[in-house]
């Protein structure tokens, strides 16, 4: 997917991600900017899940908003 385009879908869904992930901050939230990998790593980081873990959460959380 071209990244404008998932841009535009992340700012439509970082309300849900915030949800689902509280301990993300705004400014987490902003520096993912829908970036699948840069998403892993900060939950990797707050929430101390290892890579697969975390992984699985972020394709599964795309995955049911279509993206």
């Amino acid at each position: 997917m071209a990244s404008n385009i998932m841009e535009g879908k992340w700012k439509q869904l970082r309300g849900k991600a915030k949800e689902q992930w509280g301990k993300l901050t705004n400014d987490d939230l902003d520096e993912i900017a829908g970036k699948q990998e840069q998403l892993v790593g900060k939950l990797q980081e707050r929430y101390g899940k290892d890579r697969s873990e975390a992984k699985r959460e972020v394709d599964a959380f795309y995955s049911r908003h279509h993206i």
